[in-house]
């Protein structure tokens, strides 16, 4: 079995689709990315994410700076 926690230096990016209350592995890996910090995120600690947008975010805040980037944008 694969180690998937914070401290695993290694592993592939997992490629994922993500919905409404949950997520689909399109292809295995032990982590992805945030789409604000760039943070790698193991899946099992996978909270956040965009369903329009089909991003992850490490955290609350990431969550947050992303939303407020596109409230600003559609202020425009």
């Amino acid at each position: 079995m694969e180690s998937m926690n914070k401290h695993d230096p290694g592993g592939a990016e997992a490629k994922l689709h993500y919905g409404d209350n949950e997520i689909t592995i399109l292809k295995h890996g032990t982590h992805v990315l945030c789409a604000v910090s760039g943070e790698r995120i193991p899946l099992d600690e996978l909270r956040y994410w965009n369903v329009d947008l089909q991003e992850a975010y490490r955290s609350p805040k990431e969550a947050t700076q992303r939303w407020k980037e596109l409230q600003e944008k559609k202020q425009r």
